[in-house]
């Protein structure tokens, strides 16, 4: 025992003795940073007008590149607003003339290599990276990609979900609506600088849209192109001459960016959300650009107000006050059009107006007490410290350096940026603090439960409170004028007579199908049985068995319910309008529209009309051999929660109390293939009561 507690005490003394040893970390020191180093490329332009740089550098056998076209989204038309970044994304994925975007996947797996295409507001781009002994079968795929995209149909039909269901989804993510609004206040949200798309300007993009918007900003004389990595200079300027010498596409110069128009809109904007347990922020005004004098004295200022713990507005609220659970400020200037500043975090609900009112106090003390020297000194370290990583290897310096060039920036602003810096004082940041953070111009949005508030948000004024609403997508019908609309009806009756005459069907008073339903894999790959029961003039119940239990759903039209494993529950508003538009679409009354004055019928092609009514709409194309209906097409909520453009394909028709109905169908969504019906039975006028269809299980 004796000897145990002899070697405990052992190896205590040795633990404090290395304890001693360590140096406190303030003793330690660090050698100076790294000079940034700007570096030389070959500068050269293409006999096509092609700006190019190269550098070299064999430290790794690899091989990268960067194109950056003038170009943006700031240049979408304002009626079909995304364009440019859905024809940025297809550029990729829709492939080349030669390749699908598949098969170039397939092919750069198998070398390592990457081909990638960007839009942003003022730039588009194109990037490129493989292994040296692969570069000549990368560039190549670069090359086809940049001069020869197809824009296949289908990789445009998936860009098109994707970004309908990002518009389903953005409220979504409390956290991510102050700054997207923010920005829409600051800018205007009628502007190419605040907008955002919906799902009407998706509705408007077409395959020929993102031709034309290739076709008029991707030529050799419109772009910049950075190459670097292990190569030899002449070799490689030789190679990209060869390679690009059959494209010699011009067009006229691209045009200026649109104005800036904002002005300030100061208030305090509010979106309620009672389904979070915090108050999400973000609080700001117009700032400026890389260029303006003051940028540096700023960006050291809002340092020392909200970046990194050590900051003003972290020290006070969040650290001893212990309101906030995150907070931040940024001086975030652009290039060439104005930035903003702005202070961004989330609270506790209770504290959501003292926690604005802190940061008030603390935005006024910057404007009207110089900040202490141990301030500027650490807020000055952060900023050039943060500023060598954006430049610690030749690949990251060539890209900001090929920026600069490509925004009309001097070639030494990086050393006109660093001596900046270095050379703030505490007057300075007291002067740029009073000239351009104006309190009074401050727009204030917040997110959250205002019955969790401890004060009402109007103790900071007139709240204006915030419309997230996500705009359904507008039905845009096709023209019409006196011979359409006879031309329609003329289709619609001869539709009539195939099914079997337009007397038998407006004698269906009730119908009822049962059929199993087969999904795809996509949609979940399972099977459904469904029993759909329909009543004059516009009763539906549903019934479907699942493999997790059964779900019942009725609606008359204007309110429903459901009843799922969990209870009856009232028909969700979502739910409601999908079931409006399954009545709107029932076969027997739909082919019987003519009767009814509040429904137009159009022919929209030679075998093809358009019923509409009451916000649905619908085209049918008609078999010109047998004049049945073949496909209907229309606008309805898709697998993925947003609006999805949905076709049902009618096949194997069979007679049923004398009516041709169709006994199989096939559902896409945007073009993609969804779930297959089968029907079992059908069965028409067999005595169904409003009692029966409404009737709870």
């Amino acid at each position: 025992m004796k000897r145990r507690w002899v070697v405990l005490m052992l190896m205590v003394a040795a633990a404090v003795a290395a304890a001693q040893s360590v140096p406190s970390y303030k003793t330690l020191k660090y050698p100076p940073l790294p000079q940034v180093k700007i570096p030389e490329p070959a500068e050269f332009t293409l006999s096509n007008g092609l700006h190019v740089l190269l550098l070299e550098d064999h430290e790794l056998p690899l091989i990268r590149g960067l194109a950056l076209i003038h170009t943006g989204n700031l240049f979408d038309p304002p009626e079909k607003r995304g364009l440019s970044q859905v024809m940025a994304d297809v550029l990729r994925s829709g492939g080349t003339k030669s390749k699908t975007g598949d098969q170039i996947d397939e092919e750069l797996e198998n070398i390592a290599g990457s081909v990638e295409a960007g839009m942003d507001e003022s730039s588009a781009s194109m990037s490129f990276s493989g292994l040296k002994e692969t570069a000549d079968q990368v560039l190549a795929v670069f090359k086809d990609v940049l001069t020869n995209p197809e824009f296949r149909q289908d990789k445009l039909d998936l860009t098109l979900t994707q970004y309908r269901s990002a518009i389903a989804r953005r409220n979504d993510d409390a956290g991510d609506i102050p700054g997207r609004e923010l920005a829409r206040i600051l800018y205007g949200p009628d502007t190419p600088y605040g907008w955002q798309p919906e799902y009407e300007h998706l509705a408007r993009i077409h395959r020929e849209d993102l031709l034309a918007f290739y076709q008029r900003y991707y030529f050799p004389k419109n772009i910049m192109l950075a190459v670097h990595g292990d190569f030899a200079t002449a070799e490689m300027r030789d190679k990209l001459e060869k390679l690009f010498a059959d494209w010699k596409v011009e067009q006229p110069a691209t045009p200026p960016f649109p104005p800036l128009t904002a002005k300030p809109a100061p208030g305090v904007y509010f979106a309620p959300k009672e389904d979070v347990t915090q108050t999400f922020f973000s609080i700001g005004h117009l700032g400026g650009t890389l260029r303006d004098a003051d940028y540096p004295a700023l960006e050291v200022a809002a340092n020392i107000l909200g970046e990194g713990f050590s900051s003003r507005l972290v020290s006070r609220i969040r650290t001893e006050l212990g309101y906030a659970y995150s907070i931040g400020a940024t001086w975030a200037a652009n290039y060439n059009y104005p930035g903003t500043f702005r202070i961004g975090g989330s609270t506790k609900s209770m504290t959501t107006v003292e926690t604005v009112q802190a940061i008030r106090e603390e935005v006024d003390k910057l404007r009207t007490t110089e900040v202490t020297e141990k301030e500027l000194d650490e807020a000055k370290q952060a900023v050039l410290n943060s500023f060598v990583f954006f430049f610690d290897s030749p690949a990251k310096t060539l890209n900001r350096v090929m920026r600069y060039e490509y925004f009309g920036y001097p070639k030494d602003f990086l050393f006109q940026y660093q001596k900046a810096i270095a050379g703030v004082t505490r007057a300075d940041v007291l002067r740029v603090a009073k000239e351009h953070i104006h309190p009074d111009e401050l727009a204030i949005v917040t997110v959250g439960n205002p019955k969790e508030f401890g004060k009402p948000l109007a103790a900071l004024g007139k709240v204006n409170e915030l419309d997230l609403t996500i705009p359904e997508p507008k039905q845009e019908l096709a023209k019409s004028d006196a011979g359409s609309l006879a031309r329609g009806k003329q289709l619609l009756e001869r539709a009539q007579q195939s099914m079997g005459g337009a007397e038998k069907l407006a004698a269906v008073k009730d119908a009822t199908y049962t059929a199993e339903i087969a999904l795809e894999q996509a949609a979940g790959g399972i099977k459904i049985k469904q029993v759909n029961m329909y009543l004059e003039p516009g009763e539906l119940r549903q019934e479907q068995e699942l493999p997790f239990g059964k779900i019942v759903a009725y609606t008359d039209g204007k309110t429903g319910w459901m009843a799922t494993p969990q209870g009856v529950q009232p028909m969700p508003a979502e739910v409601l309008k999908q079931a409006q538009g399954e009545i709107f679409r029932e076969l027997y009354p739909l082919m019987l529209s003519d009767r009814d004055a509040s429904r137009t019928v159009n022919a929209v092609g030679e075998n093809t009309i358009e019923i509409a009514a009451g916000g649905f709409s619908v085209r049918i194309e008609l078999d010109p051999a047998t004049g049945l209906p073949a496909r209907q097409t229309y606008t309805d909520i898709g697998s993925g929660g947003a609006p999805a453009q949905t076709a049902d394909i009618f096949s194997d028709w069979r007679e049923v109390a004398g009516i041709k109905l169709p006994f199989k169908a096939i559902q896409l969504e945007n073009g993609m293939k969804m779930l297959e019906v089968t029907v079992s039975e059908y069965k028409i006028n067999s005595g169904l009561s409003a009692a029966e269809l409404s009737k709870r299980p």
